[in-house]
């Protein structure tokens, strides 16, 4: 059996573990909204057709911040359309997901869902198909108390108190030609640039967030964050930066390596703001918001049948629904060590997203609702995950994958809160056939003892839970966990996933 080492000292810290790491993302796409957080026939449904069902699983998932509206969406989106009493709302056709958006729910009732699962509300305004204009009407209409014309109108549509609304985003994946209202870096930058500075004079206390790159791998990645940033360094607290991971070609070792990606693209962004900082000569820091996150397989969604047709927009039909194994989750338990590891500067995370669509839950309309594989690790990370991130000291054997070279066979990350004295540590085996014995030496801790622990692992690393069989994997306690003489001994089984709290 392979052996590893891991060294904890609570005197060397990463950064603090902020709260807005574990937040989410809900998209007007598929069966996200309708059908899946609103569905106002089924039994569970509140008065405001709301699945109190879904609300329960939110709230044990644990997610802070949630982005709004979208995502492609809202690059054609116009803000106005879903606010005002239901019946006047318009229905418009929605041409990134090719569907039709009745504009149901809308600011005013996402924010009453979100009051109910406990989250804040950030958004995202439209900067693909309108403007400074629309961006500023919108933050009158949501941060404005009273005694204007857009304020007043909030108040005439139900909402007395002003939502409040701190921190948004400055269009979606605008570096991406599938966008509506796709620009160059350059032209894009402009236009955050002023749409930035507008907001900040109706709201100098903002947090904005500004359109890194879609992904790693587009082909402007680096410029376009060194462009961007160029524009608007002085303008913005964060840059973007959007992940998602699929096994492909059935190699399942690259894919359990997935967080040495994700490593590598926060590195690099880090380093390119980092640059623009010391040409400008500046003293703020600019961090990262990694707003879109997750096991999305999108080969499968290029492959499918896509709708079609000038006269053919659904109403929330069943899009990117997928599935997820035991070894998604084990990544996805991964991307969020990798998230952790480096929060002295990724400080706000939304996972993409949280119903139906690539999502931990999901329902069945006038049916139950569950949780799929990816639910455990983020919602036991987001309750354990306390205090500062730590650098860590682990010392593992390595295997060669065809797309990162060669890699650990163990992933760690801990955190530490010094008021409680709690621990939490976070580990994955991406060895695909052999338990792995680790070895922690907690002395630097004190004389503590494990309070929980956590295993999700399966002899099916492909089992799934489905409607069918709605609980067909879940995580376990590891009865292999010891602390004798300052170390923790604990067997790792082969593709797993596992929390430890240490108190």
């Amino acid at each position: 059996m392979p052996s590893a080492r891991l060294t904890i000292d609570p005197h060397f810290t990463i950064g603090r573990v902020q709260r807005r790491l574990f937040g989410g993302f809900v998209e007007h796409l598929g069966r996200h909204v309708y059908d899946g957080i609103h569905e106002p026939g089924h039994e569970s449904a509140d008065a405001g057709g709301f699945r109190s069902d879904v609300v329960e699983l939110v709230k044990e998932l644990g997610v802070s911040t949630i982005r709004y509206p979208g995502g492609n969406f809202v690059s054609g989106f116009r803000w106005e359309d879903s606010v005002g009493p239901r019946e006047q709302r318009p229905r418009r056709l929605d041409l990134a997901w090719h569907s039709t958006e009745t504009n149901e729910i809308g600011l005013h009732e996402f924010s009453d869902w979100l009051e109910q699962v406990g989250s804040d509300l950030m958004l995202t305004v439209n900067l693909g198909t309108r403007g400074t204009l629309e961006a500023i009407d919108l933050l009158e209409y949501t941060n404005i108390a009273g005694g204007t014309m857009l304020s007043d109108q909030r108040i005439a549509n139900g909402r007395t108190d002003a939502f409040g609304v701190k921190m948004w985003c400055l269009g979606n994946e605008m570096d991406g030609p599938w966008q509506l209202g796709h620009r160059s870096a350059d032209d894009y930058a402009k236009l955050a640039s002023r749409t930035a500075k507008a907001m900040r004079q109706l709201d100098p206390s903002l947090e904005l967030v500004v359109c890194g790159s879609s992904s790693a791998h587009m082909p402007t990645f680096g410029e376009w964050e060194r462009v961007v940033l160029s524009h608007t360094y002085d303008d913005v607290d964060y840059i973007s930066c959007h992940a998602y991971y699929e096994e492909k070609d059935g190699d399942l070792g690259s894919f359990l390596a997935s967080a040495v990606d994700m490593d590598g693209f926060i590195d690099t962004v880090v380093a390119t703001a980092d640059h623009v900082k010391a040409v400008r000569g500046s003293d703020k820091t600019v961090n990262i918001s990694f707003d879109e996150w997750n096991v999305w397989y999108l080969s499968r969604w290029e492959n499918v049948e896509k709708i079609e047709g000038l006269d053919n927009w659904p109403v929330a039909p069943r899009l990117l629904e997928d599935v997820y194994s035991v070894a998604d989750a084990v990544v996805f338990g991964n991307l969020l060590i990798s998230l952790i590891r480096h929060a002295d500067r990724v400080t706000s995370a939304s996972l993409a997203q949280l119903v139906n669509v690539i999502a931990p839950i999901m329902t069945e309309p006038g049916g139950p609702a569950w949780r799929q594989t990816t639910f455990f690790p983020f919602s036991i990370t987001s309750r354990l995950a306390q205090g500062d991130a730590l650098e860590l000291k682990l010392d593992a054997p390595t295997y060669e994958t065809a797309q990162y070279g060669v890699v650990p066979l163990v992933d760690a990350v801990a955190t530490h809160e010094a008021e409680s004295g709690r621990s939490a540590v976070f580990l994955v085996n991406r060895s695909q056939d052999e338990a792995v014995t680790l070895t922690v030496d907690v002395a630097s801790l004190g004389d503590v003892s494990v309070l929980e622990s956590h295993t999700l692992a399966d002899d099916d690393v492909y089992a799934k839970n489905t409607l069918e069989d709605r609980e067909r994997v879940a995580p376990r306690a590891n009865d292999s966990v010891r602390i004798e003489g300052g170390e923790l001994t604990i067997t790792l089984p082969p593709v797993s996933w596992t929390a430890l709290s240490l108190g």
